[in-house]
């Protein structure tokens, strides 16, 4: 039996295997089990393994290069259009196959586990901001029904609930001041958690240079930087800096047909998690655009002027991405923008 590509098609429990020759014929179908599929692949001779990017699909490239074999992932979206006919994990595996042995198709590089555990950090830490946000806006909404409001702001809760809890001349009853200190107390206690997780980041931050050099980008700080560190493996993956911020969905959709070039909104590809802090970090630099006369700053007044302050933000966000690509792929260090003089 002559394998040279291994399709496989993931699962939590029973994998689906499709292998070739080097005619493309195919020479193996077969089903295993989580136990029983690495002692299977290590016992194969060298090939290639190809993979969907899905969960478990990293801890599993890993562990395959490991017994000798090249290890690619190729992404859902990409092996979709090579399904045939019905959808099942006999022709998911196939399909996988196919779409590798396209000289043009894209690969997502692999992560390794000081990635995964940069990602992990960020993945709680977003997850305790959520609930915070939800737990705040319940506070906000529950108190109201006793005609208490508070001011805007993230701290008008701690600064304010407490002398509304220990007041008389609200209609608050014991029992409604026992539930508020309890979800008082339990909006203190998510800060907490995530103070400790800003912590872990600053730490991160500062052990990596890239990381550093990253943050010298105006609209890119610790968090936008160690999120970079985790999501992309080899910037050299990349062709050039656009490529990145394609990857990131930070480029315009296209419907062109007949010749006719047409330009949508942005693709929003990618991981949305730091396409969202490319966009906020940019929304800080733009708000603070005023009275600065370097060029990149005339270039954002220009902008704001001719198509509105929230294409500028995102056209920002892609220009960040790409100064990254070349600060990454290139080891180089971020050159501030030219003062630009009055004529």
């Amino acid at each position: 039996m002559e394998i040279t590509v291994l399709g496989i098609d993931l699962a939590k429990s029973v994998f689906q295997l499709h292998g070739v020759d080097k005619g493309h014929r195919a020479t193996l179908r077969k089903k295993l089990s989580r136990a029983q599929l690495p002692a299977f692949v290590a016992n194969l001779p060298p090939c290639l393994i190809v993979m969907e990017s899905c969960i478990g699909a990293h801890a599993w490239a890993r562990k395959f290069r490991q017994f000798g074999h090249e290890v690619k992932l190729i992404a859902p979206e990409f092996v979709r259009p090579f399904v045939k006919s019905n959808k099942n994990d006999a022709n998911d595996a196939e399909a996988i196959v196919e779409a590798a042995v396209r000289p043009s198709m894209r690969f997502v590089s692999i992560n390794t586990v000081d990635q995964q555990d940069i990602q992990v950090i960020h993945r709680v830490r977003e997850r305790l901001v959520r609930q915070k946000v939800a737990l705040m806006n319940q506070i906000r909404g529950l108190i109201l029904e006793y005609g208490v409001a508070f001011p805007k702001g993230k701290t008008s809760i701690e600064k304010s609930l407490p002398s509304v809890l220990s007041s008389e001349m609200t209609e608050l009853t014991v029992m409604s001041k026992q539930l508020f200190t309890e979800l008082l107390g339990e909006l203190r206690g998510i800060k907490e958690k995530l103070a400790e997780y800003d912590h872990k980041i600053q730490a991160i931050h500062k052990a990596h240079p890239v990381c550093q050099r990253l943050a010298t980008i105006p609209g890119v700080g610790p968090l936008t930087a160690t999120a970079i560190l985790a999501s992309i493996g080899d910037p050299k993956s990349f062709k050039n800096g656009r490529q990145l911020s394609a990857y990131m969905g930070l480029v315009p959709r296209q419907h062109s047909t007949g010749g006719k070039d047409r330009l949508l909104g942005i693709s929003k590809r990618g991981d949305p998690y730091i396409r969202k802090l490319l966009i906020h970090g940019a929304r800080t630099v733009v708000q603070w655009v005023d009275g600065k006369t370097d060029s990149k700053s005339e270039w954002l007044k220009k902008l704001i002027a001719r198509r509105g302050i929230n294409r500028a933000t995102v056209a920002l966000a892609n220009k960040n991405a790409r100064v990254i690509w070349v600060l990454m792929a290139r080891e180089e260090n971020y050159r501030e923008p030219v003062q630009v003089t009055a004529a």
